[in-house]
């Protein structure tokens, strides 16, 4: 559980219009190669509405997995003025939020 308050307190950092990776947050938390164990803590979420899992996509630019579906990520992600083509962040690194 501590792990997990450490994630969802580095997620907060990541402002609203920029994403980050699995890695880049699992690097920020001590975590070498430890995307899966984030992708486990953003499963747990309790608060998506206060920590934006959202915000969190695959190294390659994809958005990745969701709990509520791929779909209403991509559209919380176009909310939040990013641009999404299929299932893939337009202008990537130029969004990536770097801890």
């Amino acid at each position: 559980m501590k792990l997990d308050i450490a994630v969802y307190e580095k997620l907060l950092q990541v402002p609203k219009g920029k994403i980050t990776t699995y890695g880049d947050l699992a690097r920020s938390v001590g975590l070498e190669n430890g995307q899966r164990a984030i992708g486990q803590i953003m499963n747990r979420n309790k608060f998506p509405g206060i920590i934006p899992c959202h915000r969190v996509i695959m190294s390659d630019g994809k958005i990745g997995g969701y709990a509520y579906g791929k779909k209403i990520k991509a559209n919380m992600l176009r909310k939040e003025g990013l641009e999404v083509n299929g299932q893939k962040i337009i202008n990537f690194e130029e969004k990536r939020y770097r801890f």
